[in-house]
């Protein structure tokens, strides 16, 4: 087994041949407020995989009280994300240094969901919640992708189609939040939709769209800044940004 140091100071230890494809699916976890992947955050702080396909997985939060919704939503993320992966035969995520961990790892462990995890203490499941943050995803998006096609010279956003975007990162992230959510997502769709009914934003009700998605955008920019600086307070080591090698030291 090799024992490397990957993105943010996480521990990485695997076969050579797994640990990327483990890698690249804790990627597809995010932050559900901030939609960013758990790597680039710094939250995981220790993947491993043994010769046996097990994998070992350590997540981390900025603060010990980090809302345990939020949390249950990124360690159960992370869980299927690397059960799925082909070679890995077996699963474990645990979340450290968080007043709920030990709930939240069992409930993960035992697929017990969030209410049969919390009981009485929670309301629901986190499909509602999940669907929120994904909306508030797509509004924050639209407003990146819109800034970009009226930087490029388009003359107003209202007529636009997603395919008429500036291509790149933006617009394919802002594709895929569509996506999950069942709304249309292809380049014949609208670029300004609702982000609830899917339908497209006409022009009486574009500046007020345009605003509440800029709005949303700075918000969740912001509260990422928060959250990188409180996690890098914490864990002075989760400043380090180092891809993670396919070889490292016995």
């Amino acid at each position: 087994m090799t024992t490397t140091t990957g993105p943010a100071g996480a521990t990485v230890g695997s076969e050579p041949e797994i640990r990327p494809a483990v890698w690249s699916a804790l990627g597809t976890g995010r932050d559900p407020e901030l939609d960013e992947p758990l790597t680039e955050l710094g939250f995981v702080s220790h993947c491993e995989v043994s010769p046996s396909g097990e994998a070992l997985v350590r997540l981390r939060l900025p603060t010990y009280f980090c809302a345990p919704n939020f949390a249950f939503l990124m360690v159960a993320d992370a869980y299927d994300a690397v059960s799925a992966v082909p070679g890995i035969h077996r699963t474990v995520v645990e979340l450290t240094d968080h007043f709920a961990a030990d709930a939240i790892n069992q409930g993960v462990a035992a697929r017990a969901g969030f209410r049969g995890t919390f009981g009485a203490e929670a309301n629901d499941e986190l499909d509602g919640l999940r669907a929120d943050f994904l909306r508030k995803a797509v509004l924050a998006g639209t407003d990146r992708v819109c800034r970009a096609a009226l930087a490029a010279g388009a003359d107003d956003v209202a007529g636009l189609t997603l395919g008429d975007a500036p291509a790149g990162g933006d617009r394919e992230r802002l594709r895929a939040r569509r996506r999950e959510l069942g709304l249309p997502h292809t380049d014949r769709d609208p670029l300004v939709i609702d982000p609830v009914t899917g339908a497209g934003v006409g022009p009486d009700g574009l500046r007020r769209h345009l605003g509440l998605a800029r709005l949303t955008r700075v918000s969740q920019e912001a509260n990422s800044g928060v959250c990188r600086g409180m996690l890098r307070a914490r864990y002075p080591e989760s400043q380090q940004s180092h891809q993670p090698a396919t070889q490292g030291q016995e």
